[in-house]
């Protein structure tokens, strides 16, 4: 799950709410885009429009809070990303609530590995365009 580790206040940036697509789940912590106007996981190399800050499935609106690009997330790698350095980016992992030690055409910024790197460990950083 993406935490927000660093962002501006809620007073400056508050929840929006969408609907989330038909039948899909959203956990909290998920990276989300707008797809028809609707609520929807982010792809790998796609930066994310939102985070949730709820979650369900076929409900009538999630919160969510938007990414900008000062925000600073924790996280956790999915993959062993021991060899990759801080300040990498790396693509978004399939469930939406971590990252990869991929690097091609990646949109996670790594300021801080909270560990070795192994996957499960903890990381920060930035979603990048």
């Amino acid at each position: 799950m993406f935490k927000i580790a660093k962002m501006r206040s809620l007073a400056e940036r508050p929840y929006e709410y969408y609907a989330p697509t038909a039948s899909e789940e959203i956990s909290l912590g998920e990276a989300l885009v707008l797809s028809n106007g609707k609520l929807t996981k982010c792809d790998a190399t796609t930066t994310p429009e939102f985070i949730a800050m709820s979650s369900g499935k076929d409900v009538d609106k999630i919160a969510v809070v938007r990414v900008m690009e000062d925000d600073e997330f924790e996280t956790t790698f999915a993959a062993d990303a021991t060899n990759i350095a801080e300040g990498t980016k790396v693509t978004i992992h399939t469930d939406g609530l971590q990252v990869t030690a991929t690097t091609t055409n990646g949109v996670f910024a790594i300021t801080k590995k909270l560990g070795s790197g192994a996957a499960g460990t903890k990381v920060l950083g930035m979603f990048r365009r």
